[in-house]
């Protein structure tokens, strides 16, 4: 014996009961009564009404006594390292004193500076020998070397 459930309540629906609804797009609906025929077609929503098994579900009732309400495990925190970085690095971060993190910031940044520093100094040296430096000739940008400089008929431009 197959029992159906109703499309719209949710009810069971023994063999021989009930109607049955094809809509235009093949799609069966079953129906254990008129009533639940009749409100589904008027495109109402099954969990708005009260004694419908989706409005039941949806604001729990009556399943305390069948169901034990469900217990939830207590999240446990495991220490891992990172990508980078393993559990021994970061615990010794984590135990250091403020005068010694402030200590090795200190070291880093002065470290990046000479670094940066003699970066320039190289860049310098490099560019120098680049420019003659016993021409007077006038520095000529390239806006100037077109022959676009200063006033002129701006109209012409547009």
């Amino acid at each position: 014996m197959k029992v159906e459930i109703d499309t719209f309540s949710g009810y069971k629906i023994y063999p021989s009961k009930g109607r049955l609804f094809v809509r235009g797009d093949s799609r069966v609906f079953r129906f254990a009564s008129s009533k639940n025929e009749s409100l589904f077609l008027q495109r109402k929503n099954p969990r708005k009404i009260a004694w419908t098994v989706v409005f039941r579900r949806m604001h729990k009732k009556g399943i305390t006594e069948e169901v034990a309400k469900k217990r939830s495990r207590k999240t446990v925190k495991h220490q891992r390292g990172i990508v980078g970085a393993d559990m021994k690095s970061i615990l010794a971060k984590r135990n250091q004193s403020t005068q010694e993190r402030a200590a090795v910031r200190s070291a880093a940044i002065a470290k990046a500076k000479d670094v940066k520093k003699d970066k320039e100094t190289k860049k310098a040296k490099a560019k120098a020998p680049a420019r003659p430096t016993g021409s007077n000739a006038p520095k000529v940008s390239k806006q100037q070397a077109k022959g676009s400089g200063g006033g002129g008929n701006k109209s012409a431009r547009y």
